[in-house]
């Protein structure tokens, strides 16, 4: 097919995946955040949630256990990660009763290829980000319509007009859905103590947002919750959503 109609056919469906998803930012515009999860269990296909096994990570794990225990969950393991967040991984998914969790890594020649001493991060962090877990969670997201997020307005500028349903960024034709959109951190506090849900151990040490070993330091009160990721640097998101697994920083157009 010629690259022209490619595009136009690339173009329309797009069209249609931004009217389903306006459609359902309107349906659930004024629902709670378990209506959401439970709404999009229902209307997405070959929906998966993608968790980091962090500091708030249990409140949608224990919203997508409530609907569905086979709910896929993808936890990408940088082989960076504390070993605080490893032992959490595996606490939480037997507490919850997750039936469906899939453990995804980058590929052994990949990582000897490009990071075999394990110091690709220190001269790149953007590069260590997309070898570790953006591809491998890209690879591990084909074949799926949509995937579900922990990401809420208050964590950064760059989330600050986030939406409950949107269409990715590029051409996958998936659906991103953000439950918590719209929370605030007394949201987050609440829901965990009304269920009695497990903390991660490294909350209490001065960790309210919780990466890789290596790139997450304890931030200091009155900071930003996210001062501890990539401190000193200009960067605030892993890469994951964005365009192509490319880091787009605040300002940069795609």
């Amino acid at each position: 097919m010629p690259l022209d109609l490619i595009q136009t056919e690339l173009g329309k469906d797009r069209s249609a995946l931004t009217e389903r998803v306006e459609a359902l930012n309107a349906q659930f515009r004024h629902h709670s955040a378990h209506d959401v999860m439970h709404g999009a269990i229902e209307e997405v296909d070959k929906l998966a949630l993608v968790s980091s096994f962090g500091a708030e990570s249990v409140v949608l794990l224990h919203m997508a256990a409530v609907v569905d225990k086979m709910t896929p969950v993808l936890f990408v393991d940088t082989q960076m990660l504390f070993t605080e967040t490893l032992e959490y991984q595996q606490e939480v998914s037997e507490r919850l009763g997750l039936k469906n969790v899939h453990i995804i890594r980058a590929e052994d020649e990949d990582v000897q290829r490009e990071d075999p001493y394990g110091a690709l991060r220190l001269r790149d962090t953007d590069a260590c980000c997309n070898l570790r877990k953006t591809f491998p969670l890209q690879q591990a997201l084909t074949g799926y319509c949509g995937w579900i997020t922990g990401r809420k307005r208050f964590q950064s500028g760059t989330r600050a007009a986030l939406d409950f349903f949107e269409v990715e960024d590029g051409t996958t034709g998936r659906i991103k859905v953000n439950p918590l959109a719209h929370w605030a951190p007394e949201d987050v506090r609440a829901y965990m103590e009304e269920n009695n849900l497990p903390r991660h151990p490294l909350v209490a040490k001065g960790y309210p947002s919780i990466g890789c070993a290596p790139c997450t330091s304890p931030v200091k009160e009155g900071e930003d919750p996210r001062a501890g990721r990539w401190r000193d640097q200009n960067k605030e998101e892993c890469g994951i959503h964005f365009v192509d697994g490319k880091m787009v920083r605040a300002g940069e157009k795609t």
